[in-house]
């Protein structure tokens, strides 16, 4: 069972600003990215759903944050059918994400109140994730649409919130765009934590890309 309520990740989605996302198969090397990131003030995570038993690595991931890490969210990614979510939620999985939009995924989320957020690409799409009770919709791939397309659907839709994913990354000119557009927050992967960081262990690094993004999305935020 989730251990946040879907009113309490949307809000920390929308505090932040931003959702780290990662996949590892090695539980060790996942826990020192969680460690790091929390060390940085991220305070929400999603774990996609990539190779062989991922959901044996997620659980295990989840059990460490609510003993070590205890305001971390942890969520999963790459989520395409009904039943994988049923999985990651039996697992405690705290929002779920998808590349799609599937109302299938919407009606298990919703029956347990968890936050979901399916991935869009047009204006009809995300009126019907909406119809379907979502809170902050994922715009996939976002290197593709850019900010100038969450610009256009914030103008007849201004209640729309959007996490853009894919062509995101932690420098100013780029989080300048994205939040400037009217973005809720951005989900970031490899541009955050990025091979060189997981081939290196060099977490304190990572800790620091962390700490910096954060910083100058609460900076933009206040202008």
């Amino acid at each position: 069972m989730a251990k946040f309520t879907r009113i309490e990740v949307a809000q920390t989605m929308a505090a932040t600003g931003m959702v780290p996302l990662f996949y590892h198969a090695d539980v060790e090397v996942g826990k020192q990215i969680l460690k790091a990131c929390y060390a940085g003030g991220a305070r929400l995570m999603e774990f996609t759903n990539r190779g062989d038993f991922a959901h044996e690595v997620f659980g295990a991931l989840n059990k460490y944050c609510l003993a070590e890490l205890p305001e971390m969210i942890l969520g999963v990614g790459s989520v395409t059918d009904a039943g994988t979510a049923s999985l990651y939620l039996q697992l405690g999985a705290n929002f779920v994400v998808t590349p799609v939009l599937r109302e299938d995924i919407a009606l298990v989320c919703n029956r347990k109140k968890v936050l979901w957020s399916p991935g869009c690409a047009s204006l009809t799409e995300i009126c019907r994730a909406e119809e379907l009770g979502c809170e902050i919709v994922k715009l996939f791939p976002g290197d593709v649409y850019g900010p100038g397309f969450v610009k256009a659907i914030k103008g007849p839709q201004p209640w729309t919130s959007i996490m853009p994913t894919g062509g995101v990354s932690p420098t100013e000119e780029n989080l300048a765009a994205w939040f400037s557009a009217g973005v809720t927050c951005v989900g970031m992967g490899s541009q955050l934590i990025s091979s060189t960081i997981l081939k290196t262990g060099d977490y304190a690094l990572l800790e620091e890309q962390t700490r910096a993004a954060l910083a100058i999305i609460k900076s933009i935020k206040k202008t």
